[in-house]
């Protein structure tokens, strides 16, 4: 592996273990309104991607159905519900301590969700002032942009970046921004439904478990 100074973790199925939480929260929301959608539904259309960009695509191929007061009635729950229910990645304290080299979080979520989900795991002290989230660059995950804002924010090259991602948009963006790429796939997601859709020619390495993430490289691990 080439020279590392910067690791990049997505938040929502990595930092911490949302995305099933989430994903049954829009299921809930969209039936209150009189639109069935299913957990597969969710997964291939939002996860990864920003709420407002997914609302508008299912707008536009389904008829303007969903109310203006949609997506933030939704937030509102979903942070509500995070407060009882929200857990950080097991294992994820220790790797973020023991990394010898800085690290920041890139996120597509809202700074709100960013904000309430790392105050309620106890993870926001490891992150204070190096939150990214699409909210400050042109467009969200597939497209780059936040992991290159990301990256002159902490001062890195973007070939020197280890971004961890686990879904399909964060891979294809870090990727694109030229990233060595990591996938983790040991969010409850994946064991809910979620389809692994990323082709292990895409990432330069897959895993499930935090306690595996130093192995193949020792070298980012305080001695």
């Amino acid at each position: 592996m080439q020279k590392i100074t910067l690791v990049i973790f997505d938040c929502d199925g990595v930092l911490v273990d949302s995305e099933l939480i989430s994903a049954q929260m829009v299921v809930e929301v969209f039936s209150e309104i009189g639109l069935n959608v299913d957990l597969s539904f969710v997964y291939h259309n939002f996860v990864g991607h920003s709420f407002t960009t997914v609302a508008a695509k299912y707008a536009r191929e389904h008829g303007n159905n969903v109310p203006s007061s949609f997506e933030n009635d939704y937030r509102e729950r979903l942070l509500n519900t995070f407060g009882g229910k929200l857990k950080a990645m097991a294992g994820i304290e220790k790797v973020l301590d023991q990394l010898n080299v800085p690290f920041c979080l890139a996120s597509g979520s809202s700074p709100a969700r960013v904000n309430r989900s790392l105050e309620v795991t106890g993870l926001m002290p490891r992150f204070k002032n190096r939150i990214f989230t699409t909210s400050l660059v042109a467009k969200g995950k597939p497209a780059p942009d936040i992991f290159y804002y990301a990256a002159k924010m902490m001062g890195a090259s973007p070939q020197e970046c280890l971004v961890i991602e686990d879904s399909t948009a964060g891979v294809d963006g870090a990727k694109a921004a030229t990233m060595t790429v990591w996938q983790f796939t040991g969010g409850d997601h994946f064991n809910h439904g979620y389809q692994n859709v990323v082709g292990p020619h895409l990432v330069d390495r897959k895993f499930n478990r935090m306690t595996e993430f130093f192995d193949p490289v020792p070298q980012l691990r305080h001695q």
